[in-house]
Parts: C-alpha cells; structure tokens; sequence
C-alpha cells in the first residue's frame, strides 16, 4: 500500500464507489476459502424459502466456531442475476436471523460480509415483509449476547447493508463505501438528477476514510498484496478482545457505540 499511497489518494469518491462495485472484487465465497475452514452452509428461513443473495453458516476461525453471514454477489452476469446482485429478500434476512440466533445459542460469535446495492426493493419482496425483516434483524444484532464483527468488502447501501452490520466492530476495505442509499439515488432525490452521482458521492462522505473520520467505523483494511492476511489478523485480534468480555460490557459498549453516531458536542 505504502507505494501506490500517493495514487490512491487521488481517487475521487466515485472512482471508490465504481471500484466498490467492480465485478473484479473478492466476493463472499472468497473470503470463506481464504479466512476460514471447515464451512458449512445453512439454508431457508423455516417460514418461507431460500434466498441464495444471503449466504450463511458455520465454520473455524483459527480454532474458534464461528457463524459467517453475508451478501452473496456474483463474479459474471450469469452468477449475479442468479444470486440477485447482492440484494437480500426477506427470506434471506430472515435466514441470517435464524443464524445470528442460533449463534448466541451456542456461543458462537458471529463475522458478517457486507457488500450490497440495498435490499431488493421489488414487490413480492414487500409483499413478505422486507421492511420487518430488517428492522428484526437491526434489533436482534443490537441485542445478541455474542460478539459480532462487520466487515464492509463493496458496496454498503441502506437498510439492506445495517442489518447485516450493526456490529461491535465494523470494519472497512479502502475501496469500499458505506451510506444510506447509492449515489444515483441520493442524486434523485436532491438534485432531480440521477446524473450526478459524482457530486452526490462527494457529500454522502461514503467512503472509508471519511467513516473513519467520523467515528463511523473503526478501522480500514487496506487493499494490496497482504489484504486477507492483514483481515485475518485484525478479525482474530478483535475477536479475541471482544471474546474476553462479559455479556453486560458486551452489551453495554455495543449500545453506547450507536447511541453515540451523530451527536454533536457544543463545547
């Protein structure tokens, strides 16, 4: 990173939101092969289906059972229309559910990969509760009795993004972006104009180091040669932190970590 720093920092914040999205990214299944071992996926909901935009299971981290959850893009047109470009229905948010649950039951903790345009917005989605589905999810993670690390590796847009990432620790890739809605949306609703995105990704402060900036995130994963060996060693270490604190401070430091996003100090 150290040779291309002064190159990458002249990247624009769109420049990060087109490499975000960028098809040549690792997606979940890399990350699974790279990180972690002994995988094994869990599927359906138990109300409804299967949803394959959400990819989840267990598996060994170093020695420790972990659950892992996360959106699932594809690496070609084929794969990602197969898998929904990312975007979690219901049924897939409300598998993670069922599985971070389950995880606090066994006292798993839990690794979460973000990387989604949004949660799909279609009608059949609606018609079986997108809306409550990632609120509950929102609500479980703000509660759950077991550590829980985020990790944002593209896009993390919306609710479709926060109800895989409310997490005692959310970390970022240094291409990827995290905010509200996507630029293209942003720009509709302020300008009118879908056309600038540009403009609107520099306001939206989406990018990493701005989230940093902010207190929004607490690290970023730089994105060279020793990227997934660097996430391995900052995922253990945070881990092991937070595995050796009890349920209460738990809790506790996870609550004041969101109760505190956004306050302003007048001193």
């Amino acid at each position: 990173m150290s040779e291309n720093k002064h190159t990458e920092e002249k990247l624009s914040a769109y420049d990060r939101v087109k490499l975000a999205r960028s098809m040549e990214r690792p997606v979940i299944t890399d990350y699974i092969d790279r990180l972690f071992d002994d995988f094994i996926e869990l599927r359906g909901d138990r109300l409804h289906g299967e949803d394959e935009s959400i990819l989840g299971g267990i598996a060994m981290f170093h020695g420790i059972p972990v659950t892992v959850i996360g959106h699932r893009k594809g690496k070609n047109t084929a794969e990602n229309i197969r898998y929904n470009f990312g975007m979690g229905s219901p049924e897939g948010y409300r598998k993670a559910n069922r599985l971070m649950q389950q995880a606090q039951k066994f006292g798993r903790p839990i690794i979460t990969i973000v990387d989604t345009p949004g949660a799909y917005p279609g009608i059949d989605a609606e018609n079986h509760g997108q809306s409550v589905a990632l609120a509950e999810n929102i609500a479980t993670m703000s509660c759950l009795k077991t550590p829980i690390i985020a990790v944002i590796t593209g896009e993390g847009s919306s609710g479709g993004a926060l109800a895989l990432a409310t997490a005692d620790k959310v970390f970022m890739l240094e291409n990827s972006v995290y905010s509200i809605l996507s630029p293209e949306g942003f720009a509709s609703i302020l300008w009118k104009d879908a056309s600038k995105a540009p403009e609107a990704s520099e306001v939206m402060k989406l990018t990493a180091k701005d989230l940093y900036s902010f207190g929004i995130i607490d690290d970023i994963v730089p994105e060279d040669e020793n990227m997934f060996e660097k996430l391995d060693e900052m995922l253990l270490d945070e881990l092991k932190i937070l595995q050796g604190m009890d349920e209460t401070k738990l809790l506790q430091n996870r609550y004041e970590k969101y109760r505190t996003m956004g306050s302003v100090s007048h001193g």
